[in-house]
């Protein structure tokens, strides 16, 4: 070259952003697809991510497809959106979110985005400063850690605790908090685990960031998806003790994660995040990015008001029933153990004893193994911040959710170490 040097300018180097998650979910279960045996004649079966829209049993309501045709053919909504989203959406999400909360919601407390997924890179974004830390649970989402990385937020994780239904563990996040400490992530209903928090645990929560004097990011895109014994409860119910910001979503509850819709609500009655400057980060982080399809966002309005309970009962009802039968017959197979059934979302978290296997030394190479040998896709712990445990959804058609535990037993059958 002219300058006498054979490397470009813009030539990687193996930096912070590149070491930062080398386990993804995507990348996991890339590998774990490729490594399906071809002649295999029997379908795929898919535990290991939530998305159930595949299956006709978790088809998405009339009406939120009316209101998408609706939205499209009415020609209203061919244009650029504001920055915040479409008045008329945040109107009616935040009607909606208010029903659960003791106080309203406005308009301009939702900023509409591009999935849940880009309310989690503008959130960490906007908390982004030199030398910061973030507090991220394990297991969890994944994808905190990558986005933490991009902002250059120092992650520092602290443990769920299986033996208590995966609550936080209150004391060890004190011992992890500092002053730079930014915010907490709290996923309720629980991805990966299936847990539910109480009132009572949430409220502890708040006050516990009430002392640190952090801000609690609430990922609630499993909002309403609860079927045991402990009702959903909004983090934003208890934005008197703390600030919380509310992440969300129509992917799951309406079972449309490719429709690409969620938001950020700053639950802020005390106007701490406004004074504090985060609320303007927040808005200048939009200014520059994309925004979600303008004519879904239109479709808003109608789908949150048209949809009827039955639909989200349907849905709910179909989860307890395929959550029952993925506990239950987990509990058949000697090498996996559940700390507790699931009482939301779409997942159940489990132990992996690999001293009962021959021939398999962690949980990724059971998932890669299980997947060439019986077309089951299962994610294993590693990607979620914990080796030798499995995450397995339950969110699929029952029928195909049995087939796929029937493989699991025979596979655990077949590499099981003889007594």
């Amino acid at each position: 070259m002219e300058n006498g040097s054979n490397k470009w300018n813009f030539q990687q180097e193996e930096g912070e952003l590149n070491k930062a998650s080398p386990i993804t979910v995507r990348g996991i279960l890339n590998m774990l697809v490729a490594n399906i045996n071809k002649d295999e004649d029997r379908p795929v079966v898919p535990l290991g991510h939530g998305d159930p829209s595949i299956f006709p049993i978790f088809r998405t309501a009339p009406e939120a497809e009316d209101a998408i045709v609706d939205a499209l053919k009415s020609a209203k909504f061919n244009c650029y959106s504001p920055t915040n989203g479409l008045l008329a959406a945040r109107r009616a999400i935040a009607e909606y979110l208010s029903s659960d909360l003791p106080y309203n919601l406005s308009p301009d407390d939702v900023y509409i985005t591009l999935g849940c997924v880009q309310a989690i890179e503008v959130m960490l974004s906007a908390l982004a400063r030199p030398g910061a830390n973030i507090l991220l649970p394990k297991p969890g989402f994944p994808y905190y850690e990558c986005r933490a990385a991009c902002s250059n937020l120092e992650v520092r994780h602290y443990d769920l605790l299986p033996e208590q239904g995966w609550e936080v563990d209150l004391e060890a996040v004190e011992a992890l908090s500092d002053e730079k400490t930014v915010a907490i992530v709290i996923i309720n209903p629980g991805n990966p685990c299936g847990s539910v928090y109480t009132a009572q645990h949430l409220e502890k929560i708040a006050d516990m960031a009430r002392k640190l004097r952090i801000l609690v990011i609430a990922d609630e895109v499993y909002q309403h998806l609860t079927f045991g014994s402990t009702p959903f409860v909004p983090m934003g119910k208890f934005e008197s003790i703390a600030p919380v910001v509310t992440l969300g979503s129509i992917s799951k509850r309406w079972i449309v994660p490719g429709w690409r819709l969620g938001w950020i609500v700053t639950n802020d009655q005390n106007g701490i995040l406004q004074t504090s400057g985060l609320t303007k980060n927040i808005s200048s982080c939009l200014d520059v990015t994309t925004d979600p399809a303008t004519f879904i966002q239109g479709a808003i309005p109608d789908m949150i008001e048209k949809t009827k309970d039955d639909f989200f009962s349907k849905i709910v009802d179909i989860l307890r029933v395929s959550a029952d039968i993925c506990y239950n017959k987990l509990r058949e197979i000697p090498c996996i153990s559940c700390p507790s059934k699931p009482e939301g979302s779409m997942f159940v978290m489990v132990k992996l004893d690999v001293s009962l296997l021959d021939g398999i030394c962690d949980d990724l190479e059971f998932c890669l193994k299980i997947a060439k040998e019986e077309s089951v896709i299962i994610m294993p712990g590693v990607a979620l911040g914990m080796k030798n445990w499995l995450r397995i959804t339950f969110a699929i058609e029952p029928s195909v959710l049995e087939d796929g535990l029937k493989r699991l037993k025979a596979f655990y059958q077949r590499h099981a170490k003889k007594q």
